[in-house]
């Protein structure tokens, strides 16, 4: 009844020790076996992250579908679903405790002039229009009415170097990203970077974050008014906000390419104030990598899920299942840097998330790789898949944020671009005008 708890390959990073433990300090440990033990049921959520668009019966049959010889029983969906019922979303969230953090690599990406670099944003996930849900999730509003699913807001601290998840925190999207930014104040530290949004640029919440130790780097509006308080010879300058002394940088971004150039104006702001150890040319430019959140959504958004909504109809399985995804998500995750580390200076960035989901889907299959022999391989199958199939050096982005609009996406596209002779000239122009 053990047997199809597993989770491929990726149980070396989630082991049953581990999954154990949690099931242990959760108080989640079953008095009697039952055909759908508590530890099995902690796997078939997690390989339900990765199968998203199987019921839980599939994706209990692909759990068993390497164990030859074992022929473990297969439950009815009332099983299952009773079995998840049964578990709860506690155990989930402490395995996510375990598992969460920046990937451990030597990669020089990770980090800028010896500070990792972090970087704090939010989503929506749409959940099952179930009455339990609508209870505590609302809709959102739009130009027609209301959306067709309620709606949950997760907001993540995500490593820019690695995409590993530091800390998330969600509930009901009616909650601000200010209000969860906030909440993941305790996963800060000294020694961190953190990346923001104009959103994040409100002054309570810029205090509360800096008292952490980290550094902050923020965009905020041009023409917010910071009276200066001192100027810097590199043409920026410091002003207060609260008690906290911050350093406002003013930058003209131009970029050049084949079909025109455009010129952008960026005001950032810093707790790091002194421009001979942390140039303005080089933050700004830095300033960049917070998209690396954007992509690890639509790594969660759009290739785990494929756009679909959440199964859970109650609130307690939608925080279980949301749980389970950040969980198969970094575990993914840690595989990919443990790959991509293998090969000394090789960009965590060339690490394809689509050929790692596939093989990892692959080796649950198969049931190999669930136990490391006496000499560890941290590269695997998966890992293998990974080095095979590297992607490309990243190439600068250029094109415009296009919002959501009623027509097609594909009417308001420009031609077509050819990447072969694409090219791009991004030149940065420090402003010293007056605030």
């Amino acid at each position: 009844m053990f047997a199809p708890g597993h989770l491929g390959e990726l149980t070396r990073i989630v082991p049953f020790e581990m999954v154990d433990e949690v099931l242990v300090a959760t108080r989640a440990v079953e008095r009697r076996i039952r055909l759908v033990p508590a530890r099995v049921t902690v796997y078939l959520l997690l390989a339900g992250a990765l199968f998203a668009e199987l019921g839980y019966q599939q994706v209990f049959d692909r759990l068993r579908a390497g164990l030859a010889g074992l022929a473990p029983a297969r439950p009815s969906g009332s099983a299952l679903r009773q079995a998840r019922q049964r578990l709860g979303p506690a155990p989930l969230k402490a395995l996510f405790d375990l598992v969460r953090g920046p990937a451990a690599t030597t990669a020089a990406q990770a980090r800028w002039r010896g500070l990792l670099v972090v970087a704090v944003d939010g989503t929506l996930l749409p959940v099952p229009d179930a009455p339990a849900n609508l209870a505590v999730f609302t809709k959102q509003r739009c130009n027609n009415g209301s959306g067709g699913y309620p709606q949950i807001r997760l907001t993540a601290l995500v490593a820019c170097g690695t995409r590993a998840v530091v800390g998330a925190v969600f509930g009901p999207a009616t909650t601000g990203e200010l209000e969860y930014a906030g909440r993941l104040a305790g996963d800060l530290r000294a020694g961190m970077l953190l990346l923001g949004d104009r959103n994040f640029a409100a002054a309570d919440l810029l205090n509360r974050l800096a008292a952490t130790g980290a550094d902050l780097l923020v965009r905020c509006k041009s023409g917010r008014r910071l009276p200066p308080v001192a100027r810097c010879g590199d043409g920026s300058f410091l002003a207060r906000l609260g008690t906290l002394t911050v350093r406002i940088i003013d930058a003209e971004i131009s970029i050049v390419t084949s079909r025109g150039a455009r010129t952008g104006h960026y005001r950032l702001l810093t707790t790091l104030t002194d421009p001979s150890e942390h140039p303005a040319r080089e933050l700004v430019r830095l300033y960049h990598e917070r998209w690396e959140i954007e992509t690890a959504y639509a790594e969660l958004k759009s290739t785990i899920l494929g756009g679909r909504v959440l199964r859970a109809r109650t609130p307690a399985g939608v925080e279980q299942e949301v749980w389970a995804l950040l969980v198969a998500y970094q575990a993914l995750r840690t595989a990919m840097t443990d790959a991509t580390d293998s090969i000394p200076g090789t960009d965590p960035d060339r690490a394809g998330f689509t050929v790692a989901l596939s093989a990892a889907r692959d080796q649950l299959i198969l049931a190999t790789g669930l136990i490391a022999d006496t000499t560890i391989d941290l590269v695997g199958a998966i890992g293998r898949n990974v080095l095979a199939h590297l992607l490309p050096q990243r190439r600068v982005r250029t094109k415009d944020r296009i919002v959501k609009r009623a027509i097609s996406k594909y009417n308001a596209r420009g031609p077509a671009i050819d990447r072969a002779t694409y090219k791009a000239t991004i030149s940065i122009n420090m402003l010293t005008t007056d605030p």
